[in-house]
């Protein structure tokens, strides 16, 4: 059962090739807009724009990308170019004095909508920063260290940001909210984490809160101390969000060096894979209920490309770290069906909506949620540890 070096060494230039040859071209070929900025988010099938209107948080995600990319694969100039096409639209449309962000602006940059979260003004910190980096610029890092503190205020109380508490519905806590800052936090820092160990563990300790070992399962919303809550809310599982919140816990066991947190980290990963996964058509679902009730959410039998890009990747983090066969058979079960529903080679980058059979649901490639992210940081990153698989 176990990959032999040159399986690896073929799946390693597959998901490279892919990123380099085939994701990463049609950003760049059609998502820029030269005249005011900035990124157009809505591209059809063949990338062409169908709306103007420029997603905030796919800014932020599209010039970290790039910036990534420029950092850790090839200092290539046309890559920072695209950087700071979104870093300079963020940074002269998007941002409030007050430090929030709009959701979405007009293709000029003025204001269309704000959203009542802290997601727009989280992807823009993790832009700037590593877009300091590669420019070698400290005022990108100081403003990312800035939004990021008013960030991490908001984070503990949400009516900072305009949402309203009502006394009818039960307190709850959500998982997005420590997982996206504890990413955060570990783009921000780089190898200077050391600063922010408080944060981090409270980040981590927040987000265990949601990890119900006993029925292996992870919640998406839960009371403020860890409970179940028997609502609508609090049966939600977003098995995709769980593998994603996974292999960020991976992270920080690694560098933490948790052998418990790791442990935990693994089995985050595969209990949520394990009652994601539709074994009657294949694929992830999108949404289920954990008593077995009908989804509140229209959608749950969609099987969406985040998912499984964050799913690659974490399984195979598994497999690196446990070489059992279970988990080797987990990542090649999620790359068979990703790689033969998903990716266009025709048009380039990757569908996002399939439904229940496989069929795709959505012809676009971008819209206001799926952006340059997902797809080729997934790839990004499943490329990387290959190449470490490779080595050993």
């Amino acid at each position: 059962m176990k990959p032999t070096h040159d399986e690896l060494l073929k799946l390693r230039n597959q998901y490279r090739d892919e990123l380099l040859e085939n994701v990463i071209p049609f950003w760049e070929k059609n998502s820029p807009d030269k005249e005011f900025g900035g990124y157009f988010n809505c591209l059809d099938q063949d990338g062409t724009v169908y709306d103007t209107r420029k997603n905030v948080w796919l800014q932020g995600r599209e010039a970290w990308m790039f910036s990534k990319l420029y950092n850790a694969v090839e200092k290539r100039p046309e890559w920072l170019e695209m950087a700071k096409l979104g870093i300079d639209f963020l940074a002269n449309h998007a941002v409030l004095p007050n430090g929030r962000m709009y959701f979405s602006l007009n293709q000029q940059g003025r204001p269309i909508h704000q959203q009542r979260k802290i997601f727009s003004e989280c992807f823009y910190i993790m832009a700037l920063s590593e877009y300091s980096r590669a420019t070698g610029e400290q005022k990108y890092a100081d403003e990312a260290k800035r939004i990021f503190d008013l960030v991490w205020e908001w984070s503990k109380d949400l009516s900072k940001v305009g949402r309203p508490s009502f006394d009818g519905n039960p307190p709850s806590i959500t998982l997005a909210v420590p997982m996206i800052l504890l990413n955060l936090i570990e783009e921000v820092t780089g190898d200077n984490w050391e600063l922010m160990r408080s944060e981090i563990d409270d980040c981590i300790f927040r987000m265990l809160l949601h990890v119900h070992s006993d029925r292996k399962i992870v919640f998406e919303n839960v009371s403020p101390d860890g409970k179940f809550i028997n609502t609508i809310e609090g049966r939600q599982l977003n098995p995709g969000h769980a593998i994603e919140a996974g292999w960020f816990l991976q992270h920080w066991a690694q560098k933490l060096g948790r052998k418990d947190l790791e442990e935990i980290a693994i089995n985050v990963i595969r209990w949520s894979f394990d009652l994601g996964w539709d074994s009657e058509q294949g694929g992830i679902f999108y949404f289920l209920d954990s008593e077995g009730h009908s989804p509140n959410e229209l959608e749950w039998s969609l099987k969406l490309w985040w998912p499984h890009t964050e799913a690659m990747y974490a399984l195979l983090q598994n497999y690196s770290l446990t070489g059992l066969d279970e988990d080797w058979e987990r990542f090649k079960r999620c790359h068979e069906y990703t790689w033969s529903h998903f990716p266009d080679p025709n048009n380039g980058e990757w569908f996002g909506y399939l439904d229940r059979y496989g069929n795709v649901s959505q012809r676009f490639k971008g819209g206001p949620y799926k952006g340059c992210f997902h797809v080729p940081r997934g790839l990004w990153l499943t490329w990387k540890l290959l190449d470490k698989l490779i080595d050993l």
